[in-house]
């Protein structure tokens, strides 16, 4: 464990436990609130994350997030906040301000890395559970991840509204939610299902589904995975990742208006 006396929350995220350790009583507050329904204090962990409320001097607030390897180490740095991560020992260090945006900033990449390596990956997409299958819906910014989220059935459980967490598990894939919202501003229900389908949204006149070829699925699917890291191995991992999913996961094309009855034809 880290050395010191400092007590920690543990957030889980896709079947990861994560222990942010520090002694700031009121960020640990703030932690809690931000990742409700994620963190449980007295959860065994599988990472460790000692974070020090001290923003890296000597750079611009608008400075772009990187991602890059230091040795076996990686660093990430932008400008509120400084990294390093240890993939072999599963331990980190952040000096960040204290706000929990810079926190879910370092989460999201380590969980890029970490998934990079066993073949699942972060999408920019809502997704739900609909009788115990999971269904995602990807786009960029605009193309209606909220709206359809908004619309989703009362029986239907809603992961997230914005990002989507998508792991191999055995030869299929699992969605599972996530704490990352968009415009709904709440975490997804912490639960996860086998993925049944990726539909890529577009707004039209109508509802309607249209199929894909296998070429134009892979494209659209890069077009919204998450991963900052400008490594090329890492990279070629997300590649791979993605190319094995669209040939194992239906990914169709939904043209949508904002009215309920489109989730009539998710299945």
């Amino acid at each position: 464990m880290i050395a010191g006396a400092r007590r920690h929350a543990t957030i889980t995220i896709g079947g990861i436990a994560t222990a942010i350790r520090t002694s700031d009583e009121a960020f640990l507050r703030m932690v809690d609130q931000r990742y409700a329904g994620f963190a449980d204090p007295d959860e065994a962990f599988d990472y460790e994350i000692d974070v020090e409320l001290t923003p890296p001097s000597g750079r611009s607030a608008d400075d772009d997030v990187r991602v890059f390897r230091n040795g076996a180490q990686w660093q990430i740095e932008r400008g509120d906040l400084s990294a390093e991560w240890d993939p072999v020992a599963r331990r980190g260090r952040i000096r960040q301000s204290a706000n929990p945006y810079a926190l879910d900033t370092v989460l999201r990449i380590l969980h890029t890395l970490a998934l990079a390596d066993e073949g699942g990956f972060l999408v920019h997409a809502s997704s739900a559970v609909r009788n115990d299958r999971a269904f995602l819906f990807a786009g960029v910014s605009g193309a209606g991840k909220t709206t359809i989220s908004r619309l989703a059935p009362t029986d239907a459980n809603v992961l997230t509204d914005e990002i989507s967490y998508v792991r191999k598990e055995g030869r299929g894939y699992v969605a599972y939610g996530t704490p990352f919202a968009g415009d709904l501003a709440r975490p997804g229900d912490n639960l996860k299902a086998p993925i049944a389908a990726v539909y890529l949204l577009a707004k039209g006149s109508e509802n309607r589904i249209e199929s894909i070829d296998p070429a134009a699925a892979a494209r659209a699917l890069l077009t919204n995975i998450l991963f900052f890291a400008a490594d090329r191995g890492s990279i070629q991992a997300v590649f791979v990742a993605a190319m094995d999913f669209v040939e194992s996961v239906p990914i169709r094309r939904l043209t949508f208006v904002p009215d309920g009855g489109v989730w009539d034809l998710v299945r």
